[in-house]
């Protein structure tokens, strides 16, 4: 499987997009930079969104996307939680832009399935694994399989349940740097020192360490952020690593 990442961070600049991946040219999850990120032809290439959760930096571009797909005739099926089904009715709702949850009539350009933690569906051919994990409102993370797998986290705090995967590539966030780590307590977010916890607990339950990507970065706490991560590698033995808009790795 091929791994491509539009956005890494939190905030959006010349260089920097919001989250969003893209899993061998045809599964996007959450679209913090997906049509900032991609041609026209790759987002018509794609089968499907996996939203994570309802929070702006990661639905921000499905309008666009909409507006896109609609000019053209096409449609789009997007997964997530049902809190995110109610973010997009208040977004698309015909005045603040077209309703394309349920336009055109006949066919609608968006096409909304709630999800539910730990029921697995079956899309384009992959197996897509939601996973609960701790943030500030409900959200999901995502295990997509076929053959290989890789498991992303989207936002979170401490206490992820690895119990449901299995994935040997794992696409975590870390926002923050260690000196904010009652922060991200608070808000539901991760530092290097709160990733090493959850990396340990990774390990005895499962035996091994994964190969780590963090995303979701702090632009301005980046270079801090990246000392540490590099620390906890060395200290681990683990091979944990910064996205960076434009990445495309192989699982």
């Amino acid at each position: 499987m091929e791994v491509r990442f539009l956005g890494a961070h939190n905030t959006e600049s010349e260089s920097t997009r919001m989250p969003g991946i893209v899993i061998d040219g045809i599964i996007d999850i959450d679209a913090g930079g997906l049509t900032s990120g991609l041609s026209f032809d790759d987002q018509l290439k794609l089968k499907c969104v996996l939203l994570t959760h309802q929070h702006y930096d990661h639905l921000r571009d499905i309008p666009a996307l909409a507006m896109n797909l609609f000019l053209r005739e096409r449609h789009i099926d997007l997964y997530g939680p049902p809190e995110v089904g109610v973010a997009l009715k208040g977004i698309l709702n015909g005045d603040n832009y077209p309703d394309f949850l349920s336009e055109p009539r006949e066919s609608p350009t968006l096409r909304f399935h709630p999800v539910r933690a730990g029921e697995e569906l079956t899309i384009a051919g992959y197996h897509v694994l939601p996973v609960p994990v701790c943030h500030s409102v409900p959200t999901f993370g995502y295990q997509v399989s076929r053959g290989k797998s890789v498991f992303y986290t989207s936002d979170t705090g401490p206490g992820i349940d690895f119990s449901m995967t299995s994935s040997r590539l794992i696409i975590v966030e870390v926002t923050s740097s260690n000196r904010f780590e009652d922060f991200a307590r608070r808000s539901g977010h991760l530092t290097p020192s709160l990733l090493e916890e959850e990396l340990l607990g990774f390990q005895k339950l499962k035996g091994y360490l994964p190969r780590v990507i963090a995303v979701h970065i702090n632009p301005d706490l980046e270079p801090e952020i990246k000392k540490e991560l590099d620390k906890l590698a060395e200290h681990l033995g683990a091979d944990i690593s910064l996205a960076r808009e434009g990445l495309v790795v192989s699982v």
